[in-house]
């Protein structure tokens, strides 16, 4: 089997187990606290279309007789759309799981591609490092300067926080690879930097945060969530390097290898 086709085959096979083990071990952990997470938003947001109901109350009863004395350019009262959402139960649980399957299929397709640059086979427990790498690369780093929040906590503007989020990732990577592959003093030093340098500059916040989300539902969230993807990752790590070590057997060796 060619390397390319056993690096894809490899993928799917940890991907769709990887994302499976997840979204069932999410049912468990992080689904009922979301769920509790958008009960306290919704009624955030019932007190809050409560207040601004009262405060435009008068504009409220002036624009209704601005439309009963027969106003030709008003087109009746707004209709606000809502954004589609999936409804509660089977279709918002196998959306779930189908998302975590393809994740979890993209980050193998990323290891399968370092596996196949390694000069010698990549053993299940060497894959299970390479998924600890992820995990403080992708879960770890990110979370430090941005934890994972549940429904009815503010956040600062989703872009800033994709692109410090982004941003941090790849440093967090480039810098774990300086610092264990290139095994020098520079590179670790340059590596060291790269890690720290999102977290001096410091991720998007806001200055002032009112929620009424308890701050021991939020603080067990995030353990949760830190739990369940150092599982995908010490999952992924391993079953690629063990479905790509049998899929790649045969295969001849790529010319670029990962030391």
């Amino acid at each position: 089997m060619s390397v390319f086709r056993a690096i894809v085959f490899s993928s799917l096979v940890a991907g769709i187990a990887a994302g499976s083990a997840v979204t069932v071990a999410q049912q468990f952990g992080t689904v009922p606290m979301i769920l509790k997470g958008e009960v306290y938003e919704a009624a955030a947001d019932a007190v809050a279309d409560r207040a601004v109901t009262g405060k435009g109350a008068k504009e409220a009863d002036a624009a209704r007789q601005h439309s009963a004395h027969g106003d030709e350019d008003s087109a009746g009262p707004a209709h606000h759309e809502t954004a589609w959402e999936p409804k509660e139960g089977w279709e918002r649980n196998s959306l779930t799981g189908a998302a975590n399957i393809l994740t979890s299929i993209g980050f193998a397709l990323l290891l399968g591609g370092i596996y196949a640059l390694r000069r010698d086979v990549v053993t299940w427990h060497e894959g299970l490092l390479w998924g600890l790498a992820g995990f403080a690369a992708f879960t770890v780093a990110p979370g430090l300067g941005l934890p994972p929040e549940l429904p009815g906590v503010p956040a600062a503007p989703l872009e800033p926080r994709q692109i410090w989020w982004i941003a941090t990732a790849a440093a967090t990577a480039l810098g774990l690879g300086l610092v264990f592959l290139k095994r020098s003093l520079w590179a670790a030093l340059l590596g060291l930097i790269l890690i720290a340098l999102p977290h001096l500059i410091g991720a998007p916040h806001l200055e002032e945060v009112h929620t009424n989300v308890p701050a021991a539902l939020s603080h067990q969230f995030v353990v949760t969530v830190t739990l369940t993807s150092l599982l995908s990752w010490a999952l992924l790590g391993s079953l690629t390097a063990v479905a790509y070590a049998r899929l790649s057997a045969g295969a001849p060796a790529p010319i670029a290898n990962i030391h």
